[in-house]
């Protein structure tokens, strides 16, 4: 759809090589030790589970136009259906090009 998926995350560049290699994916992954990234978009938040805080990423997407704008976000992303979502999302920005 001649779009760039690229993923940041705080884990290393060797877990992203081995995750990549596992799941056979086609994207780039970045790494983010710092949340340097992560915390200009908003993404390293806290986050509770089981009675406990802690900060972590809030995975969230964002698609970013050829000039650099956002043209899109979706917030706490659930994985299932959501590459569905961004591909009718991306064509109806295509389409208004």
């Amino acid at each position: 759809m001649n779009a760039v998926a690229i993923g940041v995350s705080p884990d290393s560049t060797k877990s992203h090589r081995n995750f990549i290699a596992k799941k056979e994916l086609g994207i780039t992954l970045l790494s983010d030790p710092e949340h340097q990234v992560l915390q200009e978009y908003g993404v390293w938040q806290l986050k509770k589970m089981a009675g406990r805080e802690y900060y972590g990423v809030v995975r969230s997407t964002y698609l970013i136009d050829p000039r650099g704008n956002v043209a899109f976000i979706w917030p706490k992303v659930k994985v299932k259906g959501h590459v569905e979502q961004v591909r009718v999302k991306l064509a109806e920005l295509q389409n208004q090009e």
